[in-house]
């Protein structure tokens, strides 16, 4: 008997040999992602009342935010990965033609021309491309034979490189840079060599300095200069990282206490709402605030990687590190703009920093996560 007619004459589930499906794996929900990510979300909402002065309209409006994306987050685990996987090329195609759109048709606001408005109705497509672009990447790497090849990999770096570029020139460097992570972190899982990551690095080396004279506008250039030396200008291009530097210092083990924080409360902290929200739960909270938070952000990234570990299929394995793996991106750049150990970039602190279009794309992505984690395995021979 072939295996195929074997296989088709298996039990059904309601067989003696199946295993009941629990409610959770029913739904498609990860029961310790699901718990950790609310419990990050009460935390960010106790921190952002205070960054924000104790105004509640900061807060409701995230906490509707914050509905809104665990709501999404449900509804994208309950996709199919197949259907993931047959439709990323066209969400990539779309998108990219919505960044070229932004070039010539965006809405601008604080020297950046990143949304595009549809009947009222403002968005930002370079956030779509978050997960458009490693589903694209996995999809195209799940048809290949692994690990990849020469050409492979150069056919992978284009698909990462056109959407990096296009965002580039709104301008917006940190999306830039998460958008190449998450497409790289899925060529790296593919099993790329070591010999061509040695190769990539080398010619990162070899291009600094073309990049430093006609890669990088004016403003990008000064925040790496006051990266190398903030005190130059503490009162210029050095305020924000002077003042976040002392709100984390000042809070030193313990903190000040909820809502006593001088430099946020006073408003010297620069956008505390936003991206150095860190800063606010640093200063009031001291390290032991700090740690706490981490803890929660490490646990989170330990899940992803355990869902990626036990995923059925290339795809959902290389999709699900992707994901996992630029999340750790998004803490670690923001957590270092705001301690001085990297360049300001406009990265906000995942779950935490208000902003609605973000989180909402970040529990996207956590939603697939869960749909990798919770796919129902097949039985073969």
């Amino acid at each position: 008997m072939a295996s195929r007619d074997y296989m088709h004459r298996l039990p059904d589930s309601h067989s003696s040999l199946s295993r009941p499906v629990s409610l959770s794996r029913r739904w498609h929900i990860d029961v310790p992602l699901l718990m950790l990510l609310l419990v990050l979300a009460a935390v960010g909402l106790g921190v952002l009342y205070s960054a924000a002065g104790g105004d509640v309209h900061y807060v409701k409006r995230q906490a509707v935010f914050m509905v809104m994306a665990f709501v999404g987050m449900f509804v994208v685990a309950q996709i199919p990965l197949d259907v993931y996987r047959r439709w990323s090329p066209w969400a990539y195609v779309g998108g990219c033609g919505l960044l070229v759109a932004v070039l010539f048709v965006g809405v601008g606001a604080k020297g950046a021309q990143r949304w595009l408005e549809v009947g009222g109705f403002r968005f930002q497509p370079s956030e779509a491309m978050k997960l458009a672009v490693p589903m694209s990447v996995a999809a195209y790497l799940h048809r290949r034979t692994l690990p990849p090849s020469f050409f492979t990999v150069v056919g992978a770096l284009a698909i990462v490189a056109v959407p990096a570029a296009l965002i580039v020139r709104q301008p917006d460097l940190g999306t830039s840079i998460l958008i190449a992570a998450s497409g790289l972190f899925a060529l790296y899982l593919a099993g790329l060599s070591w010999k061509m990551i040695g190769a990539a690095l080398m010619a990162l080396v070899a291009a600094a300095w073309p990049i430093w004279q006609w890669g990088l506008r004016d403003y990008q250039r000064q925040r790496i200069l006051t990266l190398l030396d903030p005190d130059a200008d503490r009162l210029g291009a050095g305020w924000n990282i002077f003042q976040s530097k002392a709100a984390i210092g000042s809070g030193g083990v313990y903190g000040k206490g909820y809502m006593q924080g001088t430099q946020s409360q006073l408003d010297f902290l620069p956008e505390s709402h936003t991206d150095f929200i860190i800063a606010v739960l640093s200063e009031e909270w001291g390290m032991r605030g700090a740690l706490i938070l981490l803890l929660l952000y490490i646990l989170i990234i330990a899940r992803g990687i355990y869902i990626s570990f036990i995923a059925q299929h290339v795809f959902g394995r290389l999709l699900a590190g992707s994901i996992t793996l630029t999340f750790f991106v998004y803490v670690f750049v923001n957590i270092g703009m705001v301690t001085g150990l990297l360049p300001v970039v406009g990265v906000p602190l995942p779950m935490v920093s208000y902003g609605g279009t973000s989180l909402i794309t970040l529990m996207a992505g956590f939603g697939i996560l869960m749909a990798i984690g919770t796919e129902q395995r097949r039985v073969s021979f």
